[in-house]
Order: C-alpha cells, then structure tokens, then sequence
C-alpha cells in the first residue's frame, strides 16, 4: 500500500506517518521504485497509535506499548500496564484541576481588586493559593508532564 493510500485510510497526514517510522512506532516501509510501501499491519498500527494518542498516551508510552513488552505478550496485558498508569496520571491531574477550578470560581466571584499591586498582594497571602501551589505535583511528576512522559 502506497503511503497517500495508508494515509487516506488511517486519517494521518503522509508525514506524520513518515514521522511514526522514524521514531520507531511504525516498521520502516519496503521500498519500489523509491516509493514506500507498507504492509496491511501498518494500518493497524497506525489505528493504534491514533486511539492511544487520542486517550492522552503519550508517543513514549505508545512505542512502550508495542515494543517494551516480549513479543509474546498478550495486548491485553499491555493495554492493563498502560492504562494503570495512566489512570493514575488522569487520577492526579483530575485532583488539581478541581482544586484550580474552585481557587478560580472563589477568584471569580470575589475578587475587588483595582490595581495588580493589590492582586499580587492579596494572592500572595492567601492561604487557598499556597495549599493549591502545595498541592500541585513537580514539575517533573507524571501528572504535569505533557506528552513525552516515560515509566
């Protein structure tokens, strides 16, 4: 299958799916004639990589998916480790974004301030705003991570 009919089927964009084999989450493409051609199984995988992209799994965790496990690994096995981690990940972000969305809604429907000065000043006091800050994973931490997180 040429990579214009790969990408009409899958709805990627022929570079992405250029990208995909460069990083390694699609095999490299037979070529003929210098024109990739790829396999029945590109698709699939290609369907793959778009349902997990679309479920926040990051490309990391989508290449972990199809080439961290031994080969006879079931896929359902693979989906059980990846999903526990990231229900985890959604699990700690949901968390924060409540409190974000609370601290927000208070902001909102109290806030008097005229001037910056005395916005930066009455926030730097709030006890709300520090617990929000305390309560929010490092920079590093999964939960804030965006989409280039590894296990």
């Amino acid at each position: 299958m040429k990579i214009g009919q790969l990408a009409a089927q899958s709805g990627l964009a022929p570079s992405a799916i250029r990208y995909y084999e460069t990083i390694g989450l699609l095999p490299l493409a037979d070529r003929r004639n210098g024109q990739r051609r790829y396999s029945d199984d590109a698709l699939d995988r290609l369907l793959l990589i778009r349902f997990a992209s679309e479920m926040d799994f990051s490309l990391a965790e989508i290449k972990l998916f199809l080439h961290g496990f031994r080969p006879n690994t079931p896929v359902s096995a693979r989906w059980r480790r990846l999903t526990t981690h990231k229900v985890a990940e959604l699990q700690q972000r949901l968390l924060f974004t409540r409190r974000l969305l609370r601290f927000l809604q208070r902001l909102q429907s109290r806030c008097t301030c005229v001037h910056l000065h005395q916005c930066i000043s009455g926030l730097r006091l709030s006890p709300r705003l520090r617990q929000l800050r305390l309560a929010r994973p490092p920079k590093n931490h999964p939960a804030t991570r965006s989409k280039r997180g590894t296990y």
